[in-house]
């Protein structure tokens, strides 16, 4: 069984037994009040193991489930035997690197509170355009693919833009810093524990791109 899915189980039988328990939830939600005052800094990797309701676990989920595999596998064939481990490493790291702002910004503010997986993910995400950036991407339920390094561009660009309009649930600035994240890890580790040539690959693809096929459908 692939490390995802290990993820993806242990992730939804926590959140469904959080989504049973107000305590379980308050327990290991982000909070960063708790963690500037009581020193819980479990809860910068414990929030992503919970979600606000079932559409907000099916969403990450679902989105994990389609690029954590390929990603994972991408990881083992260029790291080999350490392939897993710094997959696993990414994926907790980003759940970190992902909040840290909202840490910082909110660190004294007892009405702040952020869960869900969707930092990780979008390391996850982005990791997987860096090795694949012409693969096309859609949005669910649109048949309507585009290379994933514009897919990429146009969701940091749409991140940013609601997350300054604010008015939502959703933790944009998670979003922006964990594809961040997961773009800078792999570009990084690549290049002290590989000998593959991600950015040349990258570099090359997207200029081997036929602008009069940007769009694909199914």
């Amino acid at each position: 069984m692939s490390v995802t899915i290990v993820i993806i189980v242990i992730t939804v039988l926590i959140s469904i037994f959080a989504f049973r328990s107000q305590k379980v939830l308050d327990d290991l939600i982000f909070y960063p009040a708790a963690i500037t005052e009581k020193n819980q800094y479990y809860r910068f990797v414990t929030y992503g193991f919970i979600h606000a309701d079932l559409s907000h676990l099916f969403f990450n989920m679902y989105a994990f489930y389609l690029f954590g595999g390929a990603c994972e596998n991408s990881f083992i064939d260029i790291f080999g035997n350490y392939g897993t481990t710094f997959y696993i490493l990414m994926y907790f790291l980003a759940l970190i690197a992902s909040v840290v702002p909202d840490f910082n910004k909110h660190k004294a503010n007892a009405g702040y509170r952020s869960l869900g997986a969707s930092g990780a993910v979008s390391a996850v995400v982005f990791a997987y355009i860096m090795f694949n950036p012409l693969q096309g991407i859609g949005l669910l339920f649109i048949p309507i693919f585009i290379p994933g390094f514009l897919f990429g561009i146009i969701f940091l660009v749409v991140s940013y833009f609601l997350g300054k309009k604010g008015g939502s649930r959703i933790n944009h600035s998670a979003h922006i810093w964990g594809a961040i994240f997961g773009v800078v890890f792999i570009i990084v580790f690549s290049e002290l524990f590989s000998t593959y040539p991600l950015l040349d690959s990258f570099i090359r693809q997207v200029k081997s791109l036929d602008l009069k096929h940007i769009f694909t459908t199914p």
